[in-house]
């Protein structure tokens, strides 16, 4: 089976290739935005029509939740119009689309965690962005598995575990956010996850959530973190009103796994 991964610079898309030795069955096709570019439909046909997956795993996103407030078209063009072209691909090339969404597409006024019936409300451009995403390949193309995550991290890319551990090389203190709650995500753990749907033939197409098991705030993640580590820093618990973002955030975004 082959199976194409968009986005193949970024943190998951290195994350799939970390794992791919796992799955000697499968024939992995790893391209980065230069030769498939989400947001231009040629560019995705073109790809296809090279490679001819059944699969296409996107791991293409627009992901600087921050930054988006001020780029929202940017962040449109990857999260919704990206979406939206690999959906119309894998719809003419009978191939299954497996796509990755966030967390963020909830408000966080719940107190339990997120089930994939619940409402949803994104109070951020980024969120906002994954929404309309995952709506898009739903109107679009049936065989496919949206997949819910949160607070992604890995030795890839750009996270919140590199960040503390760069920051701990310059501060003998830090202070983190203590009153958002979410589940962190080992990259590869979701790159396993996605890789099973595949392997097993799975054919339950619709909307997933998946997250390691452990709930907690930045700050405990953020004290796990330099502990697993052997990092010396002190750590402070602050409410995200001390560290304003231009980007509002869910204060519970848990999903339910």
């Amino acid at each position: 089976m082959v199976i194409l991964v968009t986005g193949a610079n970024g943190q998951l898309g290195q994350s799939v290739l970390k794992v791919a030795s796992k799955y000697p069955n499968a024939q992995f096709i790893y391209c980065t935005s230069s030769e498939l570019d989400v947001t231009n439909l040629d560019s995705c046909k073109a790809a296809f029509e090279k490679y001819k997956p059944q699969y296409c795993i996107n791991t293409a996103a627009y992901t600087a939740v921050d930054k988006a407030e001020s780029e929202p078209e940017k962040a449109f063009a990857v999260n919704v119009t990206g979406a939206q072209n690999l959906a119309l691909v894998c719809k003419e090339f009978d191939a299954v689309l497996l796509h990755v969404s966030t967390d963020f597409v909830f408000d966080g006024e719940n107190t339990k965690p997120y089930k994939t019936t619940d409402k949803t409300n994104p109070i951020n451009v980024y969120g906002e962005t994954k929404l309309k995403g995952e709506i898009a390949i739903q109107n679009i193309w049936g065989k496919h598995f949206i997949v819910r995550t949160s607070w992604v991290y890995s030795e890839f890319g750009n996270n919140f575990k590199k960040t503390m551990l760069r920051l701990a090389e310059t501060r003998d203190e830090i202070s983190v956010v203590n009153n958002q709650i979410g589940r962190p995500t080992y990259a590869p753990n979701l790159a396993d996850f996605l890789i099973s749907k595949i392997i097993s033939e799975d054919k339950n197409y619709g909307l997933y959530n998946f997250s390691d098991a452990k709930i907690c705030s930045w700050y405990e993640f953020a004290v796990d973190i330099f502990k697993e580590n052997n990092v010396s820093i002190k750590v402070n618990p602050i409410p995200a009103s001390q560290y304003p973002t231009p980007a509002k955030r869910p204060k519970y975004s848990v999903l339910e796994v």
